[in-house]
């Protein structure tokens, strides 16, 4: 009867699934040629030939082999998986730092015994470990692999801090030790870069996080250089009045304060040369706007911004406008830039699609779901980052940048809709 080791199993690397599927076919073809080895009973080499075996009632014959101890059957084991054809380097690699622990146990076994033997510790002769030239160095094992040096310690960058799915798909194959390795020096150096940008922070005292007033004013008032994210809707110029309802009353009929042309135009200029003195070196901003205008807003945000790949709002449903020669718009720009190098916390594509607020639940004319600010500041805000909102309206940025934790400034120059505002974000 053969019985089954779980220590023993687990030294030998899993076929892959193919592998598996092609072993299985040359047995069945071919039948069991290479007889299963046992000790004292329990199968030391064979587990997956007596696995196929078993499924499909196949004959084998086995052959014992004598061993002083489970370490010697293990370091033999180990030994015997170096024979195999295909293994990946990732598995190699993990069976030579296997063998080199086993032979270091066996080591100290052998020494501990000599110890005994002579009564004395210090005169028992050294192991058979510590008599041999010392093997585990990098180099050592490296010749041993029949690798550089260099790939052995990307070996062991790769072993101490790859997570398990990506050690699994190393050992199939599917990626190797210098991509593994690649990415996390990447992230490593992301980190550290996240790191050094925490150091140059500026802090800014604000009393409350929203603040009825000029925008030009108030963000004078803050530290130079203390801002690590804009988010805002600012007025497009375009004296918005929404024509989709047909109840007067409704928000989206209500006005926009410094939304013409002209002077849309000049507040953004003087905004934006405000907010480069007041952004961090390492720092994101985000300007909504419309594609009727985008060329305008480009021209100045592009003075004082380096613009990157804008961002499509899909709000799902068509706009107004002309019914019988257009096409329906059902999309907003976001104009993302930046200011020196800020990391973004995940690469996102520049598509987002989240339903538009319908009107009945809208307190600004221009309000923007807050599921959409979220996925923003997912992709930009770190802990501890300063997000400004110089153009706040209904306070939606607010509102998600104090339910997300961070801290936050809106800044609204309309006094009715100031209050509007503060009772939506402290709802």
């Amino acid at each position: 009867m053969i019985e089954i080791k779980e220590e023993f199993k687990k030294l030998i690397p899993a076929l892959t699934a193919e592998e598996f599927k092609q072993l299985e076919e040359n047995i069945l073809k071919d039948g069991i040629r290479d007889p299963l080895v046992l000790w004292n009973g329990y199968l030391i080499d064979g587990h997956n030939r007596y696995q196929i075996a078993f499924k499909h009632g196949l004959e084998y014959k086995t052959i014992d082999k004598e061993f002083d101890s489970e370490l010697d059957i293990k370091i033999w084991m180990v030994k015997n998986q170096f024979g195999r054809r295909n293994l990946q380097d990732f598995v190699k690699g993990e069976l030579i730092t296997t063998l080199e622990d086993l032979e270091k146990q066996k080591g100290l076994e052998v020494y501990k015994q000599k110890a005994i033997f002579k009564g004395n510790q210090h005169s028992a002769p050294l192991s058979i470990i510590d008599n041999e030239p010392k093997h585990n160095t990098q180099k050592i094992v490296a010749e041993k692999l029949g690798w550089s040096t260099g790939k052995k310690a990307q070996f062991d960058v790769v072993v101490k801090k790859a997570p398990e799915e990506i050690k699994a798909q190393l050992r199939t194959g599917e990626v190797s030790i210098n991509q593994v390795y690649q990415d996390i020096k990447k992230e490593e150096k992301k980190e550290e870069y996240k790191a050094n940008v925490l150091k140059t922070r500026i802090e800014t005292t604000i009393n409350e996080n929203i603040k009825n007033g000029d925008s030009l004013e108030i963000l004078e008032t803050l530290e130079d250089g203390c801002i690590d994210i804009v988010l805002t809707d600012p007025p497009y110029g375009i004296n918005y009045v929404s024509n989709r309802s047909i109840y007067n009353e409704s928000i989206t009929k209500r006005g926009l304060l410094n939304d013409k042309k002209d002077e849309a135009f000049d507040l953004l200029d003087k905004v934006c040369e405000v907010l480069n003195r007041k952004t961090a070196i390492n720092s994101h901003l985000y300007f909504f706007c419309s594609w009727s205008v985008f060329s305008s807003f480009e021209n100045i945000i592009s003075k004082y911004f380096t613009i990157k790949t804008p961002i499509i709002w899909d709000k799902g449903n068509k706009g107004s406008g002309d019914l019988d020669n257009d096409w329906g718009n059902q999309t907003e720009i976001i104009i993302y830039c930046v200011k020196g190098k800020k990391l973004v916390n995940l690469r996102r594509g520049n598509l987002i699609n989240i339903p538009r607020l319908h009107t009945s639940k809208m307190i600004h004319p221009t309000q923007k779901p807050n599921d959409l600010l979220k996925q923003i500041l997912e992709v930009s805000a770190t802990k501890g980052d300063f997000i400004v909102d110089p153009f706040m309206g209904s306070g939606s940025t607010i509102k998600v940048s104090n339910e997300m934790g961070f801290k936050s400034l809106g800044i609204e120059l309309d006094n009715e809709m100031f209050n509007i505002a503060n009772n939506f974000i402290n709802a």
